[in-house]
């Protein structure tokens, strides 16, 4: 089974869809997904569709969902080889388990090229790390399960997942910056300042990004619309290092020139 949760929720047996249109038996699903492997009790799956107060029909129309999408997989499955449904989506300890292989699910591979991405930044090869860290990107589609209604649990999952995205995203342009390819990141990092307009790091990225790009009237604009926007939004000044990040272009400082690595110097702390 094929099974994509980093965008709309994607589920395919031998190239033919699996996903129901129901809205439950897609959030039973997604659930299952992001735990794939792992035992998800009943009860878990309950506070998921009905929150703290399930209605009393609530085990059976779950087992019901659990039917659904079992049928969805014999449908498939019965004319290709031995498997059946509760080979797939079994039962287990008053819970429910999805078997699928790492290498079957979008997010077990986006956390294994991220993970070997930020092994790559920790041994210095920016090259490497550029690599892999785009690599885990673009196994996203879009938000995370965008096109399935998320209970209590679902949104944990779905936070963490899109922090973790920013965090890799943030750690991929601190390798292109280093590796001097502040020309080739500018349109990315208008659009994310854009999109984040409170995210200050990115926003340094950016200011950090046209500045070595001969554009310091844009750059200081940069941080000119983050001070406006946070004031107005929150009463609130912009962190000190994004001051001092500011100053430093002001005073055309030559260390903002070298990419150097985070930690090597006042400006290389500041800016990337």
């Amino acid at each position: 089974m094929q099974v994509k949760v980093l965008g709309p929720l994607e589920a395919t047996e031998l190239g033919e869809s699996i996903v129901p249109t129901a809205g439950k038996p897609r959030q039973v699903l997604a659930l299952l997904a992001l735990c794939a492997g792992q035992v998800v009790p009943a009860t878990v799956l309950m506070d998921e569709l009905w929150g703290a107060d399930p209605p009393r029909s609530a085990p059976t129309t779950l087992q019901t969902y659990i039917l659904q999408l079992r049928r969805r997989l014999d449908s498939v499955l019965r004319a290709h080889g031995p498997r059946t449904a509760k080979d797939v989506l079994r039962t287990q300890y008053n819970g429910y388990v999805l078997e699928i292989r790492p290498e079957e699910l979008d997010v077990q591979e986006y956390e294994r090229y991220a993970a070997a991405g930020l092994q790559a930044l920790d041994a210095h090869d920016d090259e490497a790390a550029s690599r892999l860290l785009g690599t885990a990107l673009g196994c996203w589609r879009g938000p995370v399960l965008v096109d399935v209604q998320a209970g209590s649990r679902l949104a944990i999952e779905v936070m963490r997942l899109e922090e973790s995205r920013i965090g890799v995203l943030e750690r991929r342009i601190d390798a292109d910056l280093r590796l001097g390819r502040h020309h080739e990141l500018l349109s990315e990092l208008a659009v994310l300042s854009v999109q984040h307009p409170w995210h200050e790091n990115l926003h340094a990225q950016h200011m950090l990004a046209l500045y070595r790009s001969g554009r310091q009237w844009r750059a200081l604009d940069v941080f000119k619309r983050l001070r406006a926007t946070m004031v107005d939004e929150f009463g609130l000044e912009p962190s000190a290092r994004l001051q001092q990040l500011q100053q430093a272009i002001l005073a055309s400082d030559p260390m903002l020139d070298d990419p150097g690595r985070p930690g090597e110097g006042r400006v290389g702390r500041l800016a990337v």
